[in-house]
């Protein structure tokens, strides 16, 4: 499935909850997407998150039933060390 990096801007410092998060992880199974991993900024208000999804849609579909921002949605690929040999 594919990757995608999405950087999101928050207008206030960002505060996740346990009930907050697992609203979030419902929506995205509920569209198809996989949150792997995120960086957040020592503002806490960026954030930059790794997902699997079909396609750019269904990220757009999922940050907006959540009220996320989606700012930026790059699809990436896999950098590995044998790469570089």
């Amino acid at each position: 499935m594919p990757r995608f990096m999405i950087e999101r801007n928050f207008a206030e410092q960002l505060e996740v909850t346990r009930d907050s998060a697992a609203a979030v992880r419902r929506i995205n199974d509920e569209e198809g997407v996989e949150w792997l991993f995120s960086f957040l900024s020592a503002d806490k208000k960026k954030t930059y998150c790794l997902y699997e999804a079909p396609n750019v849609e269904a990220i757009r579909a999922a940050a907006r039933r959540a009220d996320l921002p989606a700012d930026v949605i790059i699809e990436v690929s896999d950098l590995r060390p044998e790469m570089f040999s």
